[in-house]
């Protein structure tokens, strides 16, 4: 959890993440990207959504518009890619102690999922992503990225991940030229955190 605060917005309204989609196809537009940002946490009431400070608030929203941009950027490159790998937060777990039976590799490091709880988030990202070819990693941490991918030549990745944790590893896959897309916790927080899985499914 690389965010000094944490945040719930899965219960904003769709028609916000359709506006900041927007935003960010005006990212070159720096002089008016502050207040654009501003209005829009305003508009959508964020800071009483999640409680955050309008700096934390401005933080996790220009994040999120980093996000959106470098997907855009990145996609077609991506769909060009064989060899893919879905990158999962462990924190999204339904269980985070001996309920959860998913078991824990340490040469990766990852877990595998065991597909012990249907409604888990992790399970079902887990199956779609399978079905569609992709290996699946549950990581305990963002620094065990490089390790796999050292390790396995992916040449596209999908991560679900909060934005600061897409920073750090956008300049790693980069170098390695391995292309990647992102997708955004919308809650985040050491367990329980949230991701829209629809948006996922988008974007496998």
């Amino acid at each position: 959890m690389p965010y000094k605060f944490t945040f719930d917005i899965s219960k904003t309204p769709h028609h916000f993440f359709t506006e900041l989609a927007m935003v960010g196809y005006q990212r070159g537009m720096h002089k008016v990207f502050l207040k654009t940002l501003q209005d829009i946490i305003r508009k959508f009431r964020i800071q009483e959504a999640t409680g955050l400070n309008l700096q934390d608030a401005v933080v996790l929203i220009q994040d999120l518009i980093n996000m959106q941009a470098l997907n855009l950027i990145q996609r077609q490159k991506f769909l060009q890619t064989q060899k893919r790998a879905l990158f999962l937060p462990h924190c999204s777990r339904k269980y985070m102690d001996s309920r959860c039976k998913a078991v824990f590799e340490p040469s990766l490091p990852s877990y595998v999922c065991a597909h012990c709880s249907p409604d888990c988030g992790v399970n079902k990202a887990d199956r779609i992503a399978r079905e569609k070819g992709y290996d699946v990693y549950v990581l305990p941490g963002g620094s065990c990225v490089p390790n796999i991918l050292k390790a396995k030549n992916y040449e596209g990745v999908v991560g679900v991940a909060c934005g600061e944790e897409v920073k750090m590893s956008g300049e790693l896959l980069s170098s390695m030229s391995v292309a990647g897309q992102s997708v955004p916790l919308l809650k985040n927080g050491c367990a329980n955190t949230v991701f829209n899985m629809e948006t996922l499914i988008k974007t496998l």
